[in-house]
């Protein structure tokens, strides 16, 4: 019989992200873990918001979220957080875990997209009442570390999901939804909405679409490594012989 498979071995580091075999088995049917979400906004950076020079948008990771929202005095965290003095946007992973000392604790995710610009927090839930209390707790404390106040917003024609696991997908793929078809695609005096309302979210395509994204990043890391691992070798073949 092979070796048992563990749920920690390592399955892919991508830039500032290490993901598990278990966070992967999270992508068949199951609850997205931390890791997940923070591979797919790492990605987002990486692939598609670097090629907009000129864009302020911060992506802030679940750990950074769950921070402001436990962190009693918001300003404490300055040093742990980017600066926003020029940010237009920030978007936020929230999760309605309570214990500090529980890691990948919480039973929801839900999106937070604070228009800083705007002075406005729009809350995207797919699983309503949901992460309303959460969310507009991470808005108001957010607002005290900007030093201003923040307008929450609790968007109730967000897409709905079927089941109760899908809430990390839905997190993701609006996020996706929102970064590069309106935020990215807007002019800068152009108003965008930020209604989700209509829009369809397909969770059982997107996770396949997520595990795919992985596997090619892993197999591109594979290919590189073997060829780093043969190069001496093959310019040692090809080297011409001396006369």
């Amino acid at each position: 019989m092979g070796a048992q498979l563990n749920p920690d071995d390592a399955y892919l580091s991508y830039h500032d992200i290490r993901l598990t075999r278990g966070d992967l088995q999270s992508l068949k049917d199951d609850w997205l873990t931390d890791n997940i979400i923070s591979f797919w906004e790492e990605y987002l950076e990486r692939e598609f918001l670097t090629e907009y020079k000129t864009s302020n948008i911060v992506l802030l990771r679940p750990s950074m979220s769950f921070m402001i929202y436990q962190t009693e005095n918001p300003h404490s965290l300055r040093d742990a957080l980017p600066d926003f003095t020029r940010t237009t946007h920030v978007f936020l992973p929230i999760n309605d875990c309570r214990n500090v000392t529980e890691a990948e604790g919480g039973t929801h995710w839900s999106l937070l997209l604070i228009s800083i610009v705007d002075g406005i927090a729009f809350h995207y839930d797919s699983l309503p009442p949901g992460n309303y209390w959460e969310a507009k707790t991470v808005t108001m404390k957010f607002g005290a570390l900007l030093n201003r106040p923040i307008r929450f917003v609790n968007l109730e024609d967000s897409p709905i999901q079927e089941n109760g696991s899908d809430c990390g997908v839905f997190v993701c793929l609006n996020m996706r939804q929102l970064l590069l078809k309106r935020l990215l695609r807007a002019n800068s005096n152009e108003k965008v909405s930020m209604s989700l309302g209509g829009s369809k979210v397909d969770a059982r395509s997107g996770r396949k679409e997520i595990a795919k994204t992985i596997e090619s990043f892993r197999k591109e890391g594979e290919r590189r490594r073997s060829y780093s691992q043969f190069k001496p070798f093959r310019e040692e073949i090809e080297e011409p012989a001396a006369h």
